[in-house]
């Protein structure tokens, strides 16, 4: 709380010292719906209660107020006067989102949570304790995907239904809003939130032409670059204001910078057969193997055994769930330093035509485009020794010189001979764009009688060209340390060597079959392509029986085509060659610079591959690819939903002593689903290549009921009370329902998909108290409940690669064999289980003190959510934990300043720590989970004049870092990167 305070009481002073002049002149007022004069102007929805695509009110004084208050106001008169439980941000200027990227924004609404991604972007939201996979996301009306990539710490890109919100601009938007109760007008597959988002329209404007432009250059610390970022927007009004058109585009450039520590994963120290035992030592570990020169006196060939008596022991006598000697020590599987750049290309557009030949009648078609064009280079400095067997010269040929942990078994400090070093580079490209087109019509026959329709096509692809893994080894370096002990969560690593000189290095073919390996590459099954199809098709009715009473029936076609599409390389091209004549390491790798400066611990720099010096060395773009012909991944899902519903509105105004307002329907929902998946077995004999893909089709279908009431009481005309009920589900990730398993070698990872998993069903209740004590000001607490059961859970377990069932071939070129341990992940239904949650919101406007103190403003907002999942352990274990992604605790709180002129602003958003997965896929551990983060943040501008406005931005100025960690007790840490401070610059003209 401490860096809250500051950050606000920065803000606070700053105003203090730039408001009294422009208070004097202009004092604040607050409008009941505050809109610019070149604002958007849309009429509120004429029905009863409010349901469907949440609009923006209409102005109903003359007065006005633009900005950051506007923005609130506008989202508290669409609170107020929906029935369904809603909360909206609204653009707080044409063109100008209240934050630079929309999941940001949306971490100010009670009971989101934020998920960041590479370079600290937020990428992800959690909404009431439900993650990404359970939010459903609205464009103009239309249900969309996104999907972007990540660092495989992150769990690599999603999978088909979640939304990458990082993957649009924020410009091309002017509102969103987040439903976190259901109507039955409103699509299914939400178990958290539906959240829609609005491109603006052209005769939302109050002027007949509207112009608006903003540029920015944006400073990272870390990354040292000034980079650029626009935006603009112009609408045009034709015919007497019927016809209008209005296009957008937004274009921004960042270079990202992240440095930090990676450990991959915790493991007990028996894992991968253990470390090399000292001299004399019964019984001798490994045993002796002339062929690696294993005997009594070396761990392998010239690799003597320098283990103490009292290190090894130290390790033996701790035992933990599974009682087997070293299994209560743990330690690294790959204790790693990280370094990574991201280079990234953002753009985005709408276009717009709207029509409204009379005030019965709106069609309007909107298109919308975006791209987002990243390469993202992470290069590791660490110890690969540790997480191999001893088919590869792993950690039974690790000596032990010195060695300590704490009294839960974390290792605090060790000192190793005969650690192989790695350093690696992973060059991952991709480019996620998004197309849609909708075209909505609304006609009103009378004063009674509407119809509504809607037909929209969207297609999201995401292409990853390369995903390419280079690496070079130091073998058997003595003197390799690990220190903890600075009480920080990254530790000392001293690598007995200079890793800065590539001539310490290696780059060769193993001369020994994979048991030493001198560096080689990967690429991980690229180019990979991932397209998803949307086309949908609707028609409401609506009709008003008797003043205050309607009746609402449609019906909904959904189809969603989702495939997946990679390559290999041909598996005469896998094998690692040697360096070209005339090329040494010296000449095709580049140095990591200025490394421990950032971050604060490690070296200073450390030598890398350059991927594109390699690629020219060894001809790597003449490489031959092959498809499901050689084993490659190739799979879809398409989905056919046909739904119809029926409901009422009503309002009870001028009936009961107090108004009650609501809506009570139930929707029928029929699914379809066809599933295809290529599996690689090995081929017949004469065979062009060792695999082949061999194909698996699965079709199913299934239908749900889902009845739901939302209810509010305006108790008097400034206090309402909510209440809803209804039967929800939320279908599986459509990347999970895919017939295919398969393994990433790189990681030593794997997934087994299940077509037969049944949608996340739940029953829900919400109450909720909401006091409008003044205009712009909100006071409210809300109740929810959600009794799941069914939840889709990914059952992690480590298995040899032998019992996968896959072909042997796949591991050809590779240092892994068949006996190496994998860890797998497997979908499966489990029984689910309760959550339950209560949040508090206030909004406040501080009208009431005297002079420009009245121009001040806060809001806050406090989540508490708990929840008892049953996870599955094994066929006979189970567990009790937290739903994946939820925090028990979130809060936001903001501290504002606005007159005509001046704005300033400081935001806190804090989160709870939130588990990743369960189980964790590593021996006697209970969770992967992700550390709490405070982030704090703060913007500022200045109109100039009615036409020109500066703009001051900074986040993260508490340069927060992001740690990941494994187990609930131990919590040792599995990453953590610094982000580092990130400042922007801009300016805004408007006409």
């Amino acid at each position: 709380m401490s860096a809250c305070g500051t950050v606000s009481g920065l803000a606070l002073a700053i105003a203090i010292a730039a408001a009294p002049a422009a208070a004097q002149t202009a004092p604040q007022t607050t409008p009941t719906a505050p809109q610019a004069d070149t604002g958007p102007v849309t009429p509120p929805t004429d029905t009863p209660t409010g349901t469907g695509t949440p609009e923006l009110p209409a102005e109903e004084q003359d007065i006005v107020v633009t900005g950051f208050r506007a923005s609130l106001n506008s989202a508290i008169n669409i609170k107020r006067n929906e029935t369904a439980a809603i909360d909206s941000i609204v653009a707080e200027d044409i063109g100008k989102f209240p934050d630079s990227n929309l999941a940001e924004s949306m971490q100010r609404i009670p009971g989101v949570a934020l998920s960041r991604g590479d370079g600290g972007e937020g990428k992800n939201i959690s909404v009431r304790g439900l993650g990404a996979a359970f939010t459903r996301v609205r464009i103009n009306g239309m249900e969309g995907t996104s999907q972007t990539g990540a660092s495989d710490i992150y769990g690599a890109g999603n999978s088909g239904r979640s939304f990458d919100f990082n993957a649009f601009p924020t410009e091309i938007f002017s509102a969103l809003a987040v439903r976190k109760t259901p109507s039955a007008d409103v699509e299914e597959g939400s178990l958290g939130a539906t959240v829609d988002l609005k491109a603006p329209h052209p005769l939302d404007f109050k002027t007949d032409f509207v112009f608006t432009a903003t540029a920015r250059g944006i400073y990272n610390e870390l990354a040292k670059t000034v980079d650029p970022r626009a935006s603009v927007l112009v609408s045009k009004k034709f015919a007497d204001g019927t016809l209008g058109v209005l296009g957008s585009f937004a274009y921004g450039k960042r270079n990202l910078r992240e440095v930090g520590y990676s450990a991959v994963n915790i493991l007990p120290a028996y894992i991968d057969g253990g470390f090399c035992s000292p001299v004399g030592f019964a019984p001798q570990n490994p045993a002796t193997n002339a062929a690696r020169g294993t005997n009594a006196a070396n761990c392998s060939t010239n690799n003597p055994r320098t283990s103490t008596t009292a290190a090894y022991n130290t390790i033996q006598g701790l035992r933990g769930i599974t009682n087997q000697p070293g299994g209560g020590a743990f330690l690294p599987r790959i204790p790693r330093y990280v370094n990574s750049e991201q280079d990234a290309e953002r753009m985005g557009g709408t276009l717009t035509l709207q029509w409204k030949p009379d005030e019965n009648t709106d069609i309007s078609l909107d298109g919308l485009y975006s791209r987002f064009k990243v390469e993202r280079r992470d290069n590791y400095i660490g110890a690969i020794s540790f997480g191999r067997t001893a088919t590869n010269g792993g950690k039974p040929m690790t000596s032990v010189r010195d060695i300590a942990f704490d009294s839960l078994g974390s290792l605090q400090y060790g000192l190793f001979d005969g650690v192989d070093i790695r350093s690696e580079g992973l060059v991952d490209r991709f480019t996620s764009t998004f197309k849609q087109g909708t075209l909505n019509f609304e006609h009103r026959f009378s004063d009674r009688f509407k119809v509504t329709a809607l037909a929209g096509y969207s297609h999201s692809r995401f292409y990853s060209p390369l995903r390419l893994q280079t690496f070079m080894d130091i073998i058997d370096a003595d003197g390799f340390s690990i220190d903890f002990r600075n009480g920080g969560n990254i530790p000392t690593i001293g690598f007995g060597t200079d890793v800065a000189n590539p001539g310490n290095f290696s780059y060769a073919p193993s001369p020994d079959g994979n048991f030493t390996v001198l560096g080689g590459f990967s690429t991980a099954g690229r180019p990979l392509t991932q397209d998803t199809r949307n086309k949908t098709f609707e028609g409401n009715l609506e009709w008003n029986v008797v003043d205050n009473f309607a009746v609402k029936a449609g019906g909904q076609f959904r189809e969603s085509d989702f495939q997946i599409r990679g390559q290999n390389l041909i598996p005469s091209q896998v094998a690692v060659r040697a360096l070209p004549a005339g090329t040494t390491l010296a000449s095709i790798t580049r140095q990591i610079t200025d490394f421990g400066k950032l971050l604060g611990s490690g070296p200073a720099e450390f030598a890398a591959i350059d991927s594109k010096k390699w690629r020219e060395a060894f001809g790597f773009d003449s490489f031959q690819y092959c498809g499901v012909e050689c084993g490659a991944a190739r799979s879809g899902v398409r989905e056919q939903i046909t739904s119809g519903y029926l409901m009422t509105t009503f309002n009870t105004e001028g009936v009961l002593p107090f108004t009650v307002r609501g809506d009570a329907g139930v929707r029928y929902v029929h699914t379809q689903q066809d599933s295809f998946g290529f599996i690689p077995v090995a081929a017949p004999a004469g065979a062009q290549y060792p695999t082949v893909g061999r194909r698996g089709d699965v079709n199913r279908s299934y239908e749900d009921w889902l009845p739901s009431m939302n209810l509010v009481a305006e108790i008097t005309p400034k206090l309402q009370a909510r209440f809803s009920a209804a039967a929800v589900m939320s279908r599986p990730e459509l990347g999970q329902l895919t017939p295919v398993s398969g393994v990433t070698v790189a990681t030593r990872t794997g997934t087994v998909n299940n077509p037969f998993l049944d949608p996340i069903r739940a029953n829900t209740f919400d109450a909720a108290l909401e006091w409008y004590f003044a205009p712009g000001s909100l006071l409210s607490v809300a109740y929810f409940h959600k009794n799941i059961e069914t939840y889709i859970q990914s059952i992690s377990e480590q298995v040899p690669y032998s019992s996968l069932g896959l072909p042997d071939a796949l591991l050809d070129g590779t240092p892994s064999t068949p006996a190496d341990i994998f860890t797998v992940n497997r979908s499966n239904n489990t029984p689910g289980g309760k959550l339950n949650g209560f949040e508090v919101n206030a909004q406040v406007q501080l009208s009431f003190l005297p002079g420009f103190l009245s121009n001040f403003g806060v809001l806050g907002s406090y989540t508490r959510v708990k929840s008892k999942i049953t996870y599955i352990l094994s066929p006979i274990q189970t567990t009790v934990d937290d739903l994946i992604d939820l925090s028990k605790n979130a809060a936001s709180g903001t501290l504002y300043y606005e007159d005509d002129r001046f704005s300033i602003r400081g935001t806190a958003s804090y989160r709870d720590k939130f588990n990743r997965g369960i189980p964790s896929g590593a021996n006697d551990s209970d969770v992967r989970a992700n550390a709490s983060t405070l982030f704090v943040d703060a913007s500022a501008s200045y109109n100039i004049s009615e036409n020109l406005k500066l703009i001051l931005e900074a986040q993260n100025l508490t340069d927060e870092r992001n740690t990941l960690f494994i187990d609930s007790k131990r919590q040792d840490t599995l990453f953590e990167t610094r982000l580092g401070r990130t400042f922007t610059v801009g300016a805004t003209v408007k006409f």
